[in-house]
């Protein structure tokens, strides 16, 4: 889908570089202030943000109003954050030994429908404050999302063209990459598209940041609060309709205490159930279009096929809703090597803590894995051996704008979030000599 032709395209192009020659002069401190306003103009229209979100993709309006919140939250951080960017003194037999970061230019974002404002926001705010401007190519089914965000910048008092949405499609992207004024993509999305767009990067010698599939663990041992774990798991599974790439997939429990913990479990994940996304009380939306629908179906018939038993049916009520359901994985089940993005859970036994650990790390994604002990030397050995980019102890897997966020394996390289992210988009340079 695009209503913008290539000549289109390089006019943009043109005008955010121009744009970038003016950014790149603006003190961290100036581009600070202008964010801090950003951050109010979200919180002013988050009822009407929180309203286009659940209208496009059919999230709760309560989390869609959390996602406008949480974003507000992230722009305050970095409008009041330390500024990583100064250059740095190195002490060497030179009168100068210094490391620059400078910003890069033309950021391309690629961005998901699953939170179409905490995701554009997050790759954005961090690549602008480091002196980059940003061209967004939103999911399609996002492009009013898309519209608003640059609305708001605008109203903010950012310049014109420090960030600019284009509805465009996926046959674009090639064209923006292949500019030359255009000097990096963070992509959030799957591996098939992430590998797709690394690629043309790659080939075009541009920096890639991609933030890709997970299928993260929820490990529940039996020494720790399982009961407090079968209440928060099945909202880390079942939140946003489980279509969150470091949402919890699969559940691995030791085999101590299968007969306490999976009843407790089923009991509180049957507690969701769809409805009317816009009414507040709902907590389990539709998915966010029927061919995502279909392939989760798909998947859940060929996990039964290969022999995952239904411990509660997901139940296809309208072309893109479900009764969520959990099914009974043991190793070797080819459904292991995707990503269950939709409402229905993987449970897994585990013998002990090798075994388990095992099971965790035997996947090609590597995101966030969860670990529920009470003993630390246990939970140091998940900590050292689990192979993801987050590791969280007794509590589910989230982001949290003070700490980097990113993944391992197939779920992308690079980070967002955090003073760290600041950097993704700069261009270190070395100055040395003498004066």
């Amino acid at each position: 889908m695009s209503n913008i032709k290539i000549m289109d395209i390089t006019k943009h192009i043109n005008s955010a570089h121009k744009a970038f020659e003016d950014w790149k002069k603006v003190p961290f401190e100036e581009r600070q202030k202008l964010l801090l306003k950003l951050a109010k103009v979200l919180e002013k229209n988050k009822e009407q943000y929180a309203e286009t979100i659940t209208r496009e993709m059919h999230k709760p309006i309560t989390q869609s109003s959390a996602e406008i919140e949480k974003s507000a939250g992230m722009i305050t951080y970095y409008a009041e954050a330390e500024n990583v960017l100064k250059p740095e003194n190195i002490k060497t037999e030179y009168d100068v030994s210094e490391v620059h970061y400078d910003p890069m230019g033309i950021i391309l974002g690629v961005m998901p429908w699953n939170f179409p404002f905490w995701q554009v926001l997050r790759f954005a705010i961090p690549t602008l404050l480091a002196g980059n401007v940003v061209i967004l190519k939103h999911a399609s089914i996002c492009f009013e999302s898309g519209d608003e965000i640059e609305n708001a910048f605008s109203e903010a008092g950012f310049p014109e063209y420090i960030f600019k949405n284009l509805r465009i499609g996926h046959n674009e992207i090639q064209d923006i990459l292949e500019n030359p004024l255009v000097r990096g993509v963070s992509l959030t999305g799957s591996e098939k598209a992430g590998g797709t767009v690394a690629a043309l990067a790659g080939k075009n010698i541009k920096k890639s940041v991609l933030e890709l599939g997970g299928s993260d663990a929820f490990i529940v041992l039996e020494d720790s609060d399982f009961e407090k774990a079968a209440k928060e798991g099945p909202w880390a599974k079942l939140q946003n309709t489980g279509q969150i790439c470091n949402a919890a997939k699969r559940f691995i429990v030791h085999k101590k205490i299968e007969k306490e913990f999976v009843p407790k479990f089923i009991e509180e994940y049957s507690s969701y159930q769809p409805a009317d996304p816009m009414k507040k009380e709902t907590r389990l939306g539709k998915m966010a279009r029927p061919d995502l629908a279909d392939d989760l179906e798909n998947q859940y018939k060929k996990a039964l096929k290969n022999g995952a038993e239904v411990v509660l049916p997901l139940e296809r009520i309208s072309e893109n809703e479900f009764r969520p359901g959990i099914i009974l994985v043991e190793e070797g089940n080819p459904i292991l090597q995707e990503e269950l993005f939709g409402p229905l859970a993987m449970l897994m036994i585990g013998k002990d803590d090798e075994h388990i650990l095992k099971l965790a790390n035997d996947i090609p994604f590597g995101l966030g894995n969860a670990v529920w002990t009470k003993d630390k030397k246990r939970a140091q050995f998940f900590i050292d051996n689990l192979q993801s980019g987050t590791v969280s102890i007794n509590k589910a897997t989230s982001s949290d704008t003070r700490l980097p966020f990113g993944g391992a394996k197939s779920s992308g390289y690079g980070v967002e979030l955090s003073l760290h992210a600041l950097k993704e988009f700069t261009q270190v340079k070395t100055v040395v000599g003498n004066i």
